[in-house]
């Protein structure tokens, strides 16, 4: 028996070529835009989403690249699996920032869901200009007469995977934001091409001196490169905190503060 479609006679038909077109149409014009930065911000966590809410909130040009499909970074999963984040009452504040709800579990902790977190973050970052390059992945940098990073070399994550021998593109930045976690990624790429930067590495777990340190270690490595998050304690040899994430707002928010004042020179 076949099923009987139903059709308003006033309902417009789709046609699948115009939904191509409009996609790569439109996609063009964003890429063409933004393949020239205020700030590129590398990775898309809770310090890179943070980073690129406050920047954009300041009216900069901001692309955040991101090599996995979805944003958010290690955020979506809380503390193994259980959906949930604790943030201390130092960066309460961000938490209201961005209308994240949360519950006093105890004096000085506060528990959010992490999908909400990443959800309002992120959304806060749209509303506030950023641009989001995701599945996309920086395997190069551009340094010139100047010793001071002035692009991206992207490709995309696919070509990656698959191991195609294709050539990537190249975007311009005025200043590039580590914010790829613990592989400090783009801070790796710099030192192992001769670039002068002291990679220290992470250390063990030791939440309370990991979140005290991290803004210490969130500063401009490199000219024209500012770390950020996990990357920032990676680089300087922190210690790792968990599932607190006060810290990686923090730190987001101090480089974006770097950013705009560097920005300004």
């Amino acid at each position: 028996m076949k099923t009987k479609v139903y059709e308003s006679e006033n309902k417009m038909k789709l046609d699948e070529v115009a939904i191509s077109r409009a996609i790569v149409s439109e996609q063009s014009k964003v890429m063409l835009d933004y393949y020239d930065l205020d700030c590129a911000i590398v990775g898309a966590g809770p310090s890179g989403l943070t980073c690129a809410a406050m920047l954009g909130e300041e009216g900069l040009k901001v692309g955040v690249i991101e090599k996995k499909l979805s944003v958010g970074g290690g955020m979506w999963g809380g503390g193994m699996t259980f959906p949930r984040i604790v943030v201390q009452e130092e960066a309460r504040r961000l938490l209201d920032h961005f209308g994240i709800k949360y519950r006093e579990y105890e004096s000085g902790y506060f528990v959010s869901s992490s999908v909400e977190a990443v959800a309002k973050i992120t959304s806060a970052a749209c509303d506030a200009g950023a641009e989001f390059f995701n599945l996309t992945y920086v395997e190069d940098v551009v340094i010139k007469g100047d010793n001071r990073i002035s692009g991206l070399v992207i490709n995309q994550t696919p070509i990656q995977m698959t191991g195609l021998h294709i050539d990537p593109l190249t975007l311009a930045t005025k200043v590039t934001i580590d914010a790829t976690g613990h592989d400090s990624v783009v801070a790796h790429l710099v030192r192992d091409k001769g670039g002068s930067v002291e990679i220290k590495g992470e250390g063990f777990m030791w939440a309370d001196r990991a979140e005290s340190n991290i803004l210490s270690h969130t500063k401009e490595i490199f000219p024209g490169l500012i770390v950020t998050g996990m990357a920032a304690n990676a680089v300087g040899g922190e210690t790792r905190m968990g599932p607190v994430f006060g810290g990686m707002l923090l730190s987001g928010e101090k480089a974006a503060k770097l950013a705009k004042s560097a920005l300004k020179k």
